[in-house]
């Protein structure tokens, strides 16, 4: 996977801020992606296309909001790190192709590091740090390496 450049977020990082409900009357997920984070400056300010959200514990908490995984995807954020995350979004991510990461000290990563993850290990680039990491179980895998659930479906039809 290529290197992207770190967010850095806290915890109990709420599906309301990663899309606030009053952005679920827009027509499509293009529409709302423009407004993920709309209220974290620093997220507005720095991030681009292929950047990783880094971020403590609970990443995803709140409503089992399908959106919120689907505006970071179709924003292209290119993975999550985080401590934790809520068991909803977590699996609403998954199903949309969306490359999630646990680690236990994702937090000690800085905004504006360059990161990479490998199968096993984060590494930060600026820091020249590793930190192990928890792999995805392999059906997960594999549905995030197809895209998504329908991409992995369409798979199995081949």
């Amino acid at each position: 996977m290529k290197p992207g450049k770190a967010i850095v977020l806290g915890d109990n990082i709420d599906t309301d801020q990663i899309l606030g409900a009053h952005r679920l009357t827009l027509p499509s997920v293009a529409a709302m992606a423009p407004y993920a984070f709309e209220h974290h400056k620093l997220f507005q300010k720095v991030f681009e296309a292929g950047d990783i959200i880094v971020a403590g514990n609970n990443f995803g908490c709140g409503s089992s909001r399908e959106q919120a995984s689907a505006v970071l995807k179709e924003r292209g954020v290119s993975s999550i790190v985080a401590k934790g995350f809520a068991r909803i979004f977590y699996r609403n991510a998954i199903n949309l192709g969306l490359r999630l990461i646990e680690c236990p000290i994702a937090t000690a990563t800085t905004t504006g590091d360059q990161i990479k993850i490998a199968a096993i290990r984060l590494r930060n680039l600026t820091t020249r740090q590793d930190h192990a990491i928890e792999p995805l179980p392999a059906f997960l895998q594999a549905i995030v390496d197809c895209g998504g659930a329908t991409g992995l479906c369409r798979k199995k039809k081949e």
